[in-house]
């Protein structure tokens, strides 16, 4: 049987200004208790919210409308896009994060992750490049939901886009190349051929989602070699 989510209303939306959602962003909250999180993402003063919370248990709560515009992003950017909460829906998945403790995510709460965001890619027909985490579209403030997070699983069942990694990929020789590549994927990045402060924050982002095992920021052989793929397979 599908999870029916439970209802608890967020005042913090408004409409949306560009027609139906065509990205899934997911978070993770970021805070002691799930208990907080629901408060906090309810509350009119803190003025942000999302779509859906997933609880530990796979418990899902839903906050706002998918047809309104959730305050779930923030300043961020994707595909030429930087209103992304007009554009998105938000999921918020209970995890402490890094500054709390953060953790492996159960398998409970994935499952529930897994069942929602199929059926919102569905509805929405959002395609596998606009399935993005936080850190994606706001690198130079934001990790989440991290480098625990399984994109590959999600992936496998037509949730967000996961390259084939063992295959060859056209290298990227300089870092102008492996800009431009990030850039031509979504990533909100400037063609400089410098390594600059924003690029190292793309890089990480990137390699929370694509390269979890090494989230360093250096544009080495291999990390070029998965952007390469990611660019190639959109």
């Amino acid at each position: 049987m599908p999870t029916v989510p439970r209802d608890r209303a967020s005042p913090n939306h408004d409409e949306r200004r560009f027609g139906p959602p065509d990205m899934l962003v997911l978070h993770y909250t970021g805070m002691t208790t799930a208990a907080a999180a629901l408060n906090r993402l309810c509350d009119p003063a803190a003025r942000v919210s999302s779509h859906y919370v997933v609880e530990e248990d796979g418990t899902v709560w839903r906050l706002v409308p998918e047809q309104r515009r959730a305050w779930h992003a923030g300043e961020s950017g994707w595909r030429g896009r930087h209103d992304i909460n007009a554009y998105s829906i938000g999921i918020e998945i209970v995890n402490p994060g890094h500054e709390f403790g953060y953790r492996p995510f159960p398998e409970a709460q994935i499952a529930a992750v897994e069942e929602l965001c199929r059926d919102i890619v569905t509805r929405w027909t959002i395609p596998g490049r606009n399935v993005v985490g936080h850190s994606d579209v706001a690198p130079h403030r934001k990790q989440d939901p991290g480098e625990l997070f399984p994109w590959v699983r999600l992936a496998r069942v037509g949730i967000g886009l996961w390259p084939d990694f063992s295959q060859p990929a056209q290298p990227l020789e300089t870092i102008a190349d492996t800009q431009a590549a990030l850039a031509g994927y979504g990533y909100d990045l400037p063609v400089t051929g410098a390594e600059d402060e924003r690029t190292v924050q793309v890089l990480i982002a990137f390699q929370r989602h694509f390269r979890p095992e090494n989230c360093d920021g250096i544009a080495d052989a291999e990390t070029r070699r998965r952007i390469a793929s990611v660019a190639a397979a959109i």
